[in-house]
């Protein structure tokens, strides 16, 4: 892509509006515009990042065996009111009626979709576990929204939901979701510690939260910094394996502040290792046994002729909010640099050209690196507007992509000017620039 022909409506300054570095980049950068409070249009550079992620996500949940499904928005009030949620949810809900003054909703989740889903297509036991997931605009009427797509009221997710026979097999399905979402935001290049959590308006009695660090997080933490030493390296989808995973992660002490018990944390961690501080939430695991297949009869058949209620879990990811979230995890706020991981990345490098209205070198020698890098399947930007040389540079800081080629007034041979943001600049040729980023996109 060109920047002459792009959509990319960079903002001189921090909107005044945005009090969170993730919001006043993406307003800055064109990445997103507000149409209402708490909803953002996504324009292509924030749209192409939000894709990536979205990519990521559904790789990760398909290697463990979920299957994608698309739910509508727009839900019937009724099997709200049969799992008794409809009234207890809150004014969060946004409720509506059609022409017909049938009640509806714009779905906030959808435990009872899925599970009205369910009921109606699988009656044995013979064909559990089911593990379903989509990819889906959400609303939450926020009563105070803020921070951009932090806490807004209409975003972009990914839920799944489990159905097993027993609780052992649902626990299964629960820790499958664990690893997943453990490779996912590692995919991502984050470091997000599953932390114990409260269940809120979803229920049950078993929940973890996903969290990053970032000083602008909502929620308080209290963990045992060991814990960041740990990873998923070598656990396979088998039972075993993945009851060791999450018994690796739950020795070490680390919750939220609605699970937090100062005497416990004390008694269990060391003062040389705890950790107080604040983190975003990126993803939600649930599991609530027959809460939602109880009430609104979502049962199998088992051998013997007996029938039993499945028991079900449910799995967000932010998807949308994942965009905040690295943001707020990556960007150098002191020199207005920002650094997409090459996994998510709007685009994979640019070459920043020193046009001279005179002299063309430059360009034509930028033109032929463009067409080179896109011949090899790698994506560039290029600045080939007549904008002072400094201003493009910090253009492309603030765009955040990871890798830059600079052609000045003296052409060095063949050896261009390559910088990974962050690091010191090389001079190598563009076939070992190449190879570069060829390796470092093989390893997403």
């Amino acid at each position: 892509m060109y920047i002459s022909k792009s959509f990319i409506p960079i903002l001189k300054n921090n909107p005044s509006e945005a009090k969170i570095k993730s919001h006043q980049l993406m307003l800055r950068v064109g990445m997103i515009k507000q149409s209402s409070a708490g909803i953002y249009s996504w324009l292509p550079l924030g749209f192409k990042v939000m894709k990536k992620i979205e990519k990521i996500v559904r790789e990760e949940q398909d290697k463990i065996g979920a299957q994608e499904i698309l739910m509508p928005t727009i839900q019937s009030s009724e099997i709200w009111k049969e799992s008794g949620r409809y009234e207890d949810y809150g004014e969060e809900m946004l409720r509506i009626k059609d022409r017909q003054s049938r009640e509806m909703l714009y779905g906030p989740t959808n435990e009872e979709l899925v599970t009205d889903i369910f009921r109606s297509s699988i009656k044995s036991y013979k064909s559990l576990p089911q593990l379903l997931y989509h990819i889906q605009w959400k609303f939450r009427d926020e009563i105070r929204p803020r921070f951009g797509i932090m806490r807004c009221r209409e975003f972009f997710m990914k839920d799944a939901y489990s159905f097993d026979i027993t609780d052992d097999e649902a626990l299964f399905s629960y820790n499958k979701f664990f690893l997943s979402y453990l490779k996912t935001f590692k995919r991502l290049n984050l470091i997000a510690i599953p932390m114990a959590a409260d269940t809120g308006p979803i229920g049950g009695n078993l929940s973890h939260e996903f969290i990053i660090l970032a000083e602008t997080g909502e929620s308080k933490i209290f963990t045992d910094k060991r814990i960041f030493d740990l990873d998923s390296e070598g656990t396979e989808l088998e039972k075993k394996s993945l009851e060791t995973l999450r018994k690796k992660y739950e020795q070490f002490y680390s919750v939220t502040d609605e699970k937090f018990n100062k005497k416990e944390f004390e008694n269990k961690v060391s003062e040389k290792n705890r950790l107080i501080t604040k983190g975003i939430e990126v993803g939600h695991i649930f599991y609530f046994g027959d809460k939602y297949s109880k009430p609104m009869g979502a049962s199998v058949d088992l051998p013997g002729g007996k029938k039993d209620f499945v028991k079900m879990g449910s799995y967000g990811i932010g998807v949308s909010r994942l965009v905040g979230a690295i943001i707020e995890a990556k960007y150098d706020e002191k020199n207005e640099i920002m650094k997409w991981p090459i996994s998510i990345a709007p685009y994979d490098i640019a070459i920043i050209p020193m046009i001279n209205k005179n002299d063309n070198l430059a360009l034509d020698k930028a033109n032929k690196i463009y067409s080179e890098l896109v011949k090899n399947k790698i994506e560039p930007l290029m600045d080939d507007t007549e904008e002072n040389f400094s201003s493009k540079i910090k253009k492309m800081n603030l765009i955040g992509v990871p890798f830059q080629i600079i052609i000045g007034k003296q052409n060095d041979g063949d050896l261009l000017e390559f910088i990974e943001i962050g690091k010191e600049t090389k001079k190598i040729r563009l076939q070992e620039i190449i190879s570069i980023l060829k390796k470092q996109k093989e390893k997403i």
